[in-house]
């Protein structure tokens, strides 16, 4: 019987870094939609069978209504997307592509000028007792 525990989990980590690369390469040199500017592509997960795939990308520009028309956009642009990868991208079943915003960096950041604030509060507050 053939081994296929280990196997699976790594294609699909494969698959998944592969399209991240793909899709970066196709947003910025051959997609032309204006309501797409600078995107990065952060992360992408595949689903077991191929189906689908979760893209999480940010902005340069982080307003509301920025990220809804650069979604829009991506969401409108997903066939030829997906047309541009399946030239390059050779598996059985090319997945569906659901667009996200990755609002882990945005948080990060934030909770970084909350740990600084802590500490300049606290350097503050050590100073005063001396």
């Amino acid at each position: 019987m053939a081994k296929r525990g280990r196997s699976i989990p790594d294609r699909s980590l494969r698959v998944a870094d592969q399209i991240q690369k793909d899709l970066s390469e196709i947003l910025t040199f051959e997609l032309k939609d204006p309501r797409v500017g600078l995107v990065t592509i952060t992360e992408v997960q595949v689903t077991p069978d191929y189906a689908y795939a979760r893209i999480f990308f940010t902005t340069l520009h982080d307003s509301e209504e920025d990220i809804k028309e650069t979604l829009f956009g991506l969401e409108k642009a997903s066939g030829f997307i997906r047309n541009q990868l399946s030239k390059r991208l050779h598996i059985h079943t090319l997945p569906q592509l659901r667009f996200e915003y990755d609002r882990s960096v945005v948080r990060g950041m934030a909770l970084s000028e909350l740990i600084d604030q802590a500490n300049s509060q606290r350097a503050k507050d050590d100073d005063g007792e001396k």
